[in-house]
């Protein structure tokens, strides 16, 4: 096969991807400049790790590609299209329905059980009847073993299950990519060995793309691709 009967293909597998990424922080003399020319291409049912020293710019490249921050230069394109120059509500709408976050801390609503808390993007896409975002949220709490605690509150779950159902609700939108900034830093090393299996098992079933931000090496070593950023830089 030609490489011009091939690309279209490859190209319909990219997820996400950056061209000539800037961004800059702060102000006057204390202006930073965090990331330098970032380009990178994810690819669906594939898993990449971003490492590098703490203040390189990798949570700022993740915070940027999640559309919650504007670069100063380059694109980002999702799904093909470039986000950029798009406002605010389109920009919300491609977060919901393209994009599932997992961070360090969960970030669950105390008040709120594991269920309704994977049900919280679902709500906000309004896509789906009550019953069918119930059926979702209770197949991927499934998923993640927690079946038989969907009605627990957040503060009855344990730190490793309270990630797990960051996990769930990160998948329960059906997104195109996996933001995770060092979803496994708060747990113990058999939770995070969990906790990173069926974040991968569970995008490469539903053919995501999933970068992870992360000072784990074992966890890097895992992954389909390790990128090593330097200075705001890939070195690699």
């Amino acid at each position: 096969m030609s490489e011009s009967e091939s690309s279209p293909s490859n190209s319909d597998r990219i997820a996400l991807r950056c061209e000539n990424i800037h961004r800059h922080l702060g102000e006057g003399e204390g202006r930073v400049h965090v990331l330098r020319g970032v380009s990178l291409e994810l690819q669906r049912g594939k898993v990449y790790a971003v490492v590098g020293p703490s203040g390189c710019g990798k949570s700022t490249l993740l915070y940027l590609l999640g559309l919650l921050d504007q670069p100063d230069e380059g694109e980002i394109y999702l799904g093909g299209e470039p986000m950029t120059q798009m406002g605010d509500h389109e920009r919300t709408a491609a977060r919901n329905e393209h994009l599932g976050f997992v961070f360090q801390f969960h970030f669950l609503l105390k008040e709120f059980s594991a269920i309704d808390n994977v049900m919280i993007p679902m709500r906000k896409q309004g896509l789906l009847s009550n019953e069918e975002m119930e059926e979702r949220a209770t197949s991927y709490l499934k998923d993640v073993g927690l079946g038989d605690k969907l009605h627990r509150l957040a503060t009855q779950l344990s730190g490793g299950e309270q990630q797990r159902v960051a996990i769930a609700r990160s998948l329960s939108n059906i997104p195109s990519v996996i933001l995770a900034d060092e979803p496994t830093g708060n747990l113990d090393v058999h939770n995070s060995n969990i906790v990173f299996d069926l974040l991968t098992r569970l995008a490469r079933e539903n053919d995501q793309a999933v970068l992870i931000v992360t000072h784990n090496p074992d966890i890097a070593q895992k992954c389909d691709h390790i990128l090593q950023m330097e200075d705001g830089e890939f070195i690699n």
